[in-house]
């Protein structure tokens, strides 16, 4: 019987948002692109015409499918959304930083630091769940476009998790194997019916034009 052909998922996270210069938890609130997100946008858009794929993915929130819009008026692609592609809720943290948090809550916050996944914020969605749904949701997208390259736009905290989910990492240990995803970085994974694997990890999509 021949074996279902594997999809190259390039996943990259959406562009600078308003939230970011002062390191604040996103999650699922709807936060808006800054005119350096939406250049990173651009920048996407241009990587995905040299290196074309096939279909493009998108969560729900603004920010991922306005950093998605470049690449699919380039590529002339109807871009698909998926809510289990959401970033995690962060919960009483969402809005805040992690020293704001630190600071009234010392003890909490060096627990979250040591393990994320055991100590998440309070009131945050449970981690495994979020990898779970992540997971689910990769698969499904694999599962309909076998053979074929696939741009998916999601978020920082969401795509570390599914990272450790896929290559039998533990989750706790997301934010040191994974410290951060740039904005726009593309890492290339492929899923099929043996599981995943990583071809390639936050790789800048702007071409390096330092001396």
């Amino acid at each position: 019987m021949t074996a279902r052909p594997s999809a190259t998922l390039l996943l990259a996270r959406h562009g600078q948002t308003v939230w970011h210069a002062e390191n604040r938890y996103a999650g699922v609130s709807d936060i808006a692109l800054t005119d350096e997100g939406r250049r990173q946008a651009g920048q996407l858009g241009e990587w995905a015409v040299r290196h074309p794929v096939d279909a493009i993915w998108t969560s729900t929130l603004t920010r991922a499918i306005e950093t998605a819009e470049p690449a699919c008026c380039a590529l002339g692609l109807v871009p698909r959304r998926e809510h289990d592609l959401r970033e995690c809720d962060f919960g009483e943290v969402e809005g805040r930083t992690l020293a704001e948090f630190a600071a009234e809550h010392p003890e909490r916050a060096r627990e979250y630091r040591a393990d994320p996944v055991t100590h998440p914020f309070p009131g945050a969605e449970d981690p495994r769940s979020a990898a779970a749904r992540g997971v689910m949701a990769l698969r499904r997208i694999a599962d309909g476009h076998p053979g074929q390259r696939v741009l998916v736009v999601a978020h920082n905290t969401l795509l570390r998790l599914v990272l450790c989910e896929l290559l039998s990492i533990p989750l706790g240990a997301y934010r040191r194997v994974f410290p951060r995803l740039r904005n726009t970085a593309v890492s290339e994974v492929r899923i099929g019916e043996e599981g995943g694997a990583l071809l390639s990890l936050n790789v800048p999509c702007a071409p390096d034009v330092s001396p």
